[in-house]
């Protein structure tokens, strides 16, 4: 297929777009960065990193949520490593204390998993 792939328009082709974003607010001490977007072709694996500006990542939990378009986040990783019941084991969470950052590893990719992920980091379970 030579589609290009535009989450906003709902254009599915044989290359998949993952956006990303933060979740922060203007009373934190610390930032989660992200880059933009993340691509990778149908089956391939795509890594999604979130960089903890201070503070020992490993020290709190790291969550990671998928939203697709017009639906509410959905939690794919909690508590660094640990998937919901129902999420597939192709959605691998990791922390690397050396980089202080956590990343989102999707395996064998698929056309649903075009989606925007949020990193969110805690001192305490939020799920």
């Amino acid at each position: 297929s030579l589609w290009n792939v535009f989450l906003e328009a709902g254009i599915v082709g044989s290359s998949l777009m993952l956006f990303y974003s933060i979740l922060t607010g203007s009373w934190a001490e610390y930032v989660l960065t992200q880059p933009n977007s993340v691509s990778g072709n149908l089956g391939s694996t795509v890594t999604i990193t979130c960089l903890r500006s201070s503070g020992s990542i490993g020290n709190y939990y790291v969550y990671w949520y998928q939203q697709h378009f017009g639906s509410s986040p959905t939690a794919v990783i909690y508590e660094d490593d640990k998937r919901p019941s129902g999420v597939p084991d192709r959605f691998l969470g990791s922390i690397d204390s050396s980089s202080n950052s956590a990343s989102l590893t999707i395996t064998d990719l698929q056309i649903e998993d075009e989606a925007d992920y949020y990193c969110q980091s805690s001192s305490y379970p939020t799920l």
